[in-house]
């Protein structure tokens, strides 16, 4: 197992470390549901520094970036971020990641830490006109400050105005009393907030310095248990449960980040699976009795057939409800459908919902 920059920090604390993506992290702290309310009601701060930044620069950064990814990237400006996925030749999804515009011909690609030697190897191979490409993950930590009161909680770290940072923007300035690091808005929990990028020999003061600054507004260290459950709540897709390499990002809702206005990796069928319309469909659900539904759980219809699979799924700690994601077939994918959910033995009736499930 590797560890992050502030392994050690959270043992201290009293985390329980797990193996995750081939990293020692911190998987809750005081516990998943009052953990998750933290994020939801004041500030809370995720160590996730396993995640993946490649940096692709010069004069075909932009022509690669645009090869591989369903994204228009031509669109974005410097201080400006797009979530985007990496299509594979099969109809599947290598990963999905973030791409930022850092400056003319620079561009920062933020993937999943499972991923990160799978995608590398993906995109250089895709690379034969010559883009430069450098693989920073081993060498840049990353802290996500998450809540309502994210922003007021942490202004006094930075000159700049944080709540001048809309969401999938970031600046690149002061931070914590370190120079010339990431700040930005493209938080996965639906509470608000950000992340700050910063070098591994930086991150230790800039945690201790947040935890520091927020402390009257009720901070707490989270783990990746609380992520978990925050971005469910909210239907955001996780790698390896709603999306891997034999889904298509059509029948994963994510036709939205497939720009067919551009040629990319199997665009040209993609699009024709987008005009056809899948013959499955992620869908989000809610359980209409009490129960838990869990990643792998059978999806039955009223006959008790197996029509699809359970990706996600959790109690909602601000539901009080058991919710969660799954493929069915398109019959069944509609808004108010009925399903039936197999918890052991019992087939639990549930309902196809609208995301995100929680409001706010």
């Amino acid at each position: 197992m590797k560890d992050t920059a502030l392994s050690s920090t959270h043992a201290a604390l009293g985390a329980k470390m797990v193996p995750f993506a081939g990293y020692n992290m911190p998987v809750q702290y005081e516990g998943v549901n009052a953990e998750h309310e933290t994020v939801r009601q004041a500030v809370g701060v995720f160590d996730v520094s396993h995640m993946g930044e490649f940096l692709i620069e010069g004069p075909n950064a932009l022509d690669l970036i645009q090869k591989v990814s369903s994204n228009d990237a031509s669109k974005l400006e410097i201080g400006k971020a797009q979530y985007s996925c990496l299509p594979n030749d099969d109809g599947g999804v290598v990963d999905d990641l973030i791409i930022y515009k850092i400056k003319d011909e620079s561009y920062l690609l933020v993937v999943n830490a499972s991923n990160i030697e799978k995608d590398w190897n993906w995109i250089s191979s895709k690379n034969d006109i010559g883009a430069e490409m450098r693989d920073l993950s081993e060498d840049y930590s990353l802290l996500a400050i998450q809540g309502p009161k994210a922003v007021e909680a942490m202004q006094s770290l930075s000159s700049h105005d944080l709540a001048d940072i809309k969401f999938y923007n970031f600046v690149v300035g002061d931070f914590a009393g370190i120079e010339h690091v990431i700040i930005s808005a493209t938080g996965y929990t639906g509470s608000g907030g950000f992340e700050i990028y910063c070098k591994n020999s930086e991150v230790k003061q800039v945690w201790d310095k947040v935890l520091e600054a927020g402390a009257e507004f009720g901070i707490k260290p989270i783990g990746l248990a609380a992520r978990d459950t925050l971005r469910l709540e909210m239907g955001y897709c996780l790698y390896g449960n709603d999306i891997d390499d034999t889904t298509s990002p059509i029948e994963a809702g994510l036709s939205w980040v497939c720009k067919f206005n551009k040629e990319f990796t199997n665009s040209e069928a993609l699009k024709a699976e987008k005009e056809r319309t899948p013959e499955r469909k992620l869908v989000a659900f809610k359980l209409d009795e009490r129960g838990i539904p869990r990643h792998g759980y059978d999806i039955v219809d009223g006959n008790g057939k197996t029509i699809g699979n359970v990706t996600s799924g959790t109690m909602s700690p601000s539901l009080g409800v058991g919710i969660g994601l799954g493929y069915v077939p398109k019959v069944f994918a509609k808004v108010d459908s009925k399903i039936k959910i197999q918890v052991r033995k019992n087939a639990i009736p549930a309902t196809i919902i609208k995301l995100p499930f929680y409001k706010g």
